[in-house]
């Protein structure tokens, strides 16, 4: 425990403030991210980056994470990134022939799913920071996603009896679970309260209890990998934290869903 309060407190220090900064250098740590992110799930399958797959797969998600006010050339980024998906998706699929099937369809069709996964979520990052009101979104969103997982944690250790996908992540628990999305609602009312991003308290309530839901879904999908490829974390960039996937699985999944739903933006 030690550890993982060392290292988040570090890791907290260091991106912050780039969260204040903004602009280039939020871009480029939002693609570092991206690219370890996509390393750490191309590991666990055990393909590696420096290989075709895996520099086309890192390619794609670069490309993908760049926000539309990024974008200075005469094309549409919403074009070239359509393009790069379909050469992508073409260029795996050739790959299969290349190596005679040693290089699979469900490896391409791994590969493909992994880098629209890690490259929009880390897109919306990006896309949320360029908002008006970027700053306060994105600080109330982590506020919120850190209140899910605290309240998860301790409601669970202290209160928690009925298992809540135990095949999947056998710790989590119902109460852990309803705990989260309890302090996920009182944190937002509080942060309503001294930096209001929503027009109504409601509506701050809302936002936080479809983070809180979709929050604790990313989490579940990023257990389900590592079940399945029967691996701890997804990493070891942070110690007593795991991987980059580890640190950002809710988040991944929020902010999609918030930008779909209208709830940012």
């Amino acid at each position: 425990m030690k550890e993982r309060i060392i290292t988040g407190v570090i890791a907290a220090l260091v991106f912050l403030p780039i969260v204040f900064i903004g602009g280039v250098w939020f871009y480029s740590v939002m693609a570092l991210l991206a690219a370890v992110g996509i390393r750490e799930l191309l590991r666990m399958k055990g393909i590696k980056l420096v290989h075709v797959p895996g520099m086309i797969s890192l390619l794609m998600v670069i490309l993908l994470v760049i926000p539309k006010n990024f974008w200075d050339f005469n094309y549409d980024i919403d074009t070239v990134k359509m393009y790069t998906i379909i050469i992508g998706l073409f260029s795996m699929l050739t790959w299969t022939v290349i190596t005679k099937n040693r290089f699979t369809f469900e490896d391409a069709s791994f590969v493909i799913m992994s880098t629209l996964y890690v490259g929009i979520g880390f897109l919306y990052f990006n896309e949320t920071r360029a908002l008006d009101d970027g700053i306060g979104a994105i600080f109330f969103v982590l506020f919120i996603v850190w209140a899910t997982d605290s309240g998860a944690y301790f409601f669970g250790k202290s209160m928690g009896k009925r298992k809540l996908w135990p095949v999947i992540s056998p710790n989590k628990t119902i109460e852990g679970s309803l705990g989260g999305l309890l302090c996920a609602v009182i944190v937002a009312v509080i942060f309503q309260v001294f930096l209001p991003i929503y027009s109504t308290v409601l509506l701050a309530v809302v936002a936080a209890i479809v983070i809180g839901v979709f929050g604790q879904i990313g989490d579940l999908v990023e257990s389900a990998f590592k079940r399945h490829y029967e691996v701890k974390d997804s990493g070891t960039l942070l110690p007593g934290h795991g991987g980059i996937l580890d640190r950002f699985d809710s988040i991944l999944f929020v902010l999609p869903i918030l930008h779909i739903v209208q709830l940012l933006g």
